[in-house]
């Protein structure tokens, strides 16, 4: 039988069926694969201990050329920063990143590199992620990058150090789900939005052990920028992965990114991209939808990523919940929150503000919030702080002048990592304050011990920098 015999009977294939069947070494039984892998990402918090792992066993890495690693989760990004970090003990982190890296030839994007930043703002801005590619990193939202058309997932360090050594994982395959999103998104709202309504609706266990992919002409319209920050928070949904096919913006997206191919090389690569798609028919284990004309600005209320509402309903009583929330667990959620069911949160004050993270922090999250700050300024008494994604997003925003507008409004105005997104540089918000944040998770004493986080769009963060209180981004006229 021929090979195009072959693929005329078997059965249509997902996305995501398509690139996992190309890189399986070989099955170990019927539910789990060794995969290679295609690119291994690490950084300091977890991948040096992973190379230092590797060393104490006498193992040398496999690929280096296809692995990158970059100073991002425990750096200190204050304005002139050094080499070190604000962590205790956090410096023997860096220290063996460093020698690890130095001692195994792997790229390493260091703290005064022009190309550091964190993980999966820096991958997609050097053209390290690809379209068909499998890629790895010890951190939860790898997924993040499944936005242009790869499998893309988070590990653990001792899976790190396996993948450093062979360039393959051991891994459970995971079912196909489908999440189409048609229609327009209304003014104001944002692709951040667009994911807390998910969230919100199908629970934080909503898509466990699945990779979704996202489709429908809702997901067509966003920019790059966009399908990450969608792709981001799927793992709020306990997903494997997700995937989102790529297309002509994929593409133009990457072209001239100093890793992505070119040349020759570079139309053959599109050539094939071309071909990554769901073939008809292909069947999936579960399928949702969704208007996007539904979605309204999104904030969260309580302690987990599902709880979320529109900016402009009330904190629900528990009966209104469809049961992804236990009574203890919304119980404890309002009170380390301090809401009150039935009343709405816009108006509640504020004691900071923070915009950043690998959901919220790339050049065009900035502009929009920028195109709210403009001419106002940071209501009295609140903290607010803008961290650029990358080394390379903090550069094009001060080249745009978006720095200066921050710094005018009130922001202090940093370098690039992840910051304040979870408490682990030896720098929080205080115990009990109350903070707006573009960052992807609101669990408790994630930006500091006690401290309360509201989860947003970067628009809702600028709009409540100013207003000293949780505000509507779409009720500008509202704001001092």
């Amino acid at each position: 039988m021929t090979l195009t015999a072959a693929a005329a009977i078997r059965p249509p294939r997902t996305l995501a069926d398509a690139i996992w069947n190309t890189h399986v070494v070989a099955a170990i039984d019927a539910q789990t694969d060794l995969i290679a892998l295609d690119r291994l990402l690490l950084h300091e918090r977890t991948g040096g201990v992973a190379l230092k792992s590797l060393d104490d066993a006498g193992r040398t890495v496999a690929a280096p050329a296809q692995v990158f690693a970059t100073m991002d989760h425990i750096v200190d990004t204050f304005t002139g920063r050094s080499d070190d970090t604000l962590m205790p003990t956090g410096k023997a982190f860096l220290t063996t990143m460093r020698e690890g890296a130095r001692k195994h030839g792997i790229t390493l994007f260091d703290l005064h590199d022009p190309r550091q930043g964190i993980v999966h703002v820096i991958s997609p801005e050097q053209g390290i992620v690809l379209p068909g590619l499998t890629l790895a990193c010890p951190d939860s939202h790898t997924c993040t990058q499944g936005a242009f058309g790869a499998i893309a997932w988070g590990i653990g360090s001792t899976e790190a150090e396996h993948a450093l050594a062979t360039m393959t994982l051991r891994v459970e395959r995971p079912q196909d789900m489908r999440i189409t999103i048609d229609g327009e998104l209304g003014t104001g709202v944002t692709p951040k939005d667009l994911a807390l309504h998910i969230i919100r609706r199908l629970g934080s266990g909503g898509a466990k052990r699945h990779i979704v992919e996202f489709t429908g002409s809702a997901v067509r319209a966003l920019d790059m920028e966009g399908r990450m920050t969608l792709c981001n928070m799927a793992t709020e949904l306990a997903a494997f992965g997700a995937i989102i096919a790529p297309d002509e913006t994929t593409f133009a997206y990457l072209k001239g990114r100093p890793f992505a191919p070119a040349g020759a090389q570079w139309e053959a690569a599109v050539a094939q991209w071309r071909t990554l798609a769901t073939e008809d028919g292909a069947p999936f284990a579960a399928e949702h939808h969704f208007d996007a004309a539904q979605v309204a600005p999104m904030i969260t209320w309580g302690t987990s990523p599902q709880h979320g509402m529109p900016l402009d309903m009330a904190v629900p009583f528990f009966e209104a919940l469809d049961g992804a929330t236990g009574r203890a667990d919304y119980d404890r959620a309002v009170a380390y929150m301090d809401v009150t069911p039935g009343a709405r949160l816009e108006g509640v004050p504020i004691d900071a503000a923070f915009i950043g993270s690998c959901t919220n922090s790339r050049v065009s999250d900035l502009r929009r919030a920028a195109a709210i700050l403009k001419g106002r300024k940071v209501a009295a008494g609140v903290r607010a702080i803008c961290v650029p994604g990358s080394t390379q997003v903090k550069r094009d925003a001060e080249a745009e002048g978006l720095d200066a507008i921050f710094r005018m409004a009130g922001f202090e105005w940093r370098e690039a990592g992840c910051s304040m997104c979870f408490y682990a540089g030896g720098e929080s918000f205080g115990a009990q304050q109350r903070v707006v944040s573009s960052t992807n998770r609101n669990f408790e004493s994630r930006q500091g011990p006690g401290t309360r986080t509201h989860i947003a769009s970067p628009e809702t963060v600028a709009a409540s920098a100013i207003a000293g209180a949780i505000a509507d981004p779409r009720r500008l006229e509202a704001l001092p």
